[in-house]
């Protein structure tokens, strides 16, 4: 009886390992949260495959990638992050793509007096004393955020105000806690359904800082994934896709085509 017990928790325990292995399991950028939760879920219910996701700064996980992070695609903020692991030889040949260009956008929170119609200018108000942008060494939202603030000339004005986040995920959670008054967050998370309600939003001109273009890479460690990260980039390029990340705020390229 011992050793049927122990053989069937073997093969319970195989069984698991192999079901593991079929996920796929995506580094993303900290923007893509919502949108991504939408697409892996309608990935799931097309091949029935679970998209693990992971979301972070895009110069974090180019860092993590070179070094062999476990992952089998990566969808960056920033695709120079995306061509040099392409450069590298760290990626599948032909599977990079451009799949959208990001925003940025003021967001305060509800009952904050901020006047977001003064556009950039709601910076300089008594009542800002903390500025969440995303960190700019390794997150291209915070370097988008930057150079905004230069191009408005108001960075020297701000620069003590400022409060980083690690990736523009956490930048919108200390807007929302209250660890800051106001926070330059990505326009896709603005638009959540998690935020719609927590406060106002104003997008920053997009000629105020250079595109925040964002492409995915498929890595060739995804071994016998490969076929299923193929998979999913098919569905990055259809028509359906585009519709979600549009409503998300993102640009799009097109033409699309469907999988």
């Amino acid at each position: 009886m011992k050793i049927r017990r122990l053989l069937c928790i073997l093969v319970i325990a195989l069984l698991s390992s192999l079901c593991a292995a079929q996920d796929l399991t995506i580094a993303a950028a900290a923007d893509l949260q919502f949108a991504m939760q939408d697409l892996a879920a309608r990935f799931h219910q097309q091949t029935g495959t679970n998209v693990q996701v992971t979301y972070g700064s895009s110069g974090n996980f180019y860092q993590q990638l070179s070094n062999g992070a476990p992952f089998d695609m990566f969808f960056s903020a920033n695709l120079d992050y995306a061509k040099k692991l392409e450069a590298a030889g760290l990626t599948v040949p032909g599977s990079y793509y451009q799949y959208a260009q990001g925003k940025i956008a003021l967001w305060a929170p509800n009952g904050s007096k901020v006047d977001l119609g003064a556009g950039m200018g709601a910076l300089l108000e008594p009542a800002v004393q903390k500025i969440a942008i995303a960190n700019p060494q390794h997150a291209p939202y915070g370097q988008a955020a930057v150079s905004a603030l230069k191009k408005e000339g108001l960075y020297d004005q701000v620069q003590s105000k400022l409060v980083l986040g690690e990736n523009i995920s956490q930048t919108t959670s200390f807007v929302v806690s209250g660890s800051a008054d106001i926070g330059v967050i990505a326009l896709s998370l603005a638009l959540s359904p998690n935020m719609k309600d927590k406060g106002r939003f104003l997008e920053v001109p997009p000629g105020d800082y250079p595109p925040i273009e964002q492409a995915c890479v498929i890595m060739r460690r995804a071994g016998n994934k490969q076929a299923l990260a193929e998979q999913f980039l098919a569905m990055m390029k259809s028509a359906e896709t585009a519709a979600t990340l549009r409503s998300y705020g993102f640009e799009v390229p097109s033409p699309t085509r469907e999988p």
